[in-house]
């Protein structure tokens, strides 16, 4: 059996990505295209629902805002790389298994292989850690049953290995 990428946590993971690509765009076009374009007045009046006091420097106002929305879209942007890649990160992991062992990384391994198992989060999140000999060095995969089908298999195997 091989582990594949849950649905829910791509379908979620993309919808959190297109939002905040959505909300970057909608930030950057009022930061470079509609604040500019328009009086500062009227984006004072806007935003705090009154006209502006006498002698009030709306211009240093507008310039104020041009910017938080130039801080927005980056924010936004900077979420949707994040969330993006942590995705990709999660599509690139691939473990398969059987009932003698595993593979990871193009690299047969035995149940026999897993030195440690740490279930404290497993019950609560379906979250495992696992340590295993490859070769003369010690590795960690973390699994997680909301991220990939097939590990709450492959967890029941590591239970009775």
């Amino acid at each position: 059996m091989k582990t594949k990428l849950n649905g829910e946590y791509v379908t979620r993971h993309l919808f959190a990505c297109l939002v905040m690509l959505c909300l970057g765009g909608w930030f950057a076009y009022d930061g470079f295209v509609v604040y500019p374009a328009t009086p500062a007045a009227a984006i004072y009046e806007k935003i705090e629902g009154a006209p502006p006091r006498e002698g009030m420097d709306v211009e240093a106002f507008k310039a104020q805002k041009i910017k938080t929305q130039y801080g927005f879209a980056f924010l936004c942007l900077a979420a949707f790389a994040v969330v993006a890649l942590r995705l990709a990160a999660s599509a690139r992991f691939s473990l398969e298994f059987d009932d003698d062992g595993f593979v990871f990384e193009g690299r047969r391994h035995s149940y026999g292989d897993v030195t440690r198992i740490d279930d404290s989060r497993w019950e609560k999140k379906g979250i495992s850690r696992m340590v295993f000999k490859d070769g003369d060095a010690e590795r960690t995969i973390v699994l997680d049953a909301w991220h990939h089908s097939g590990v709450k298999e492959f967890h029941s195997k590591l239970a009775k290995g």
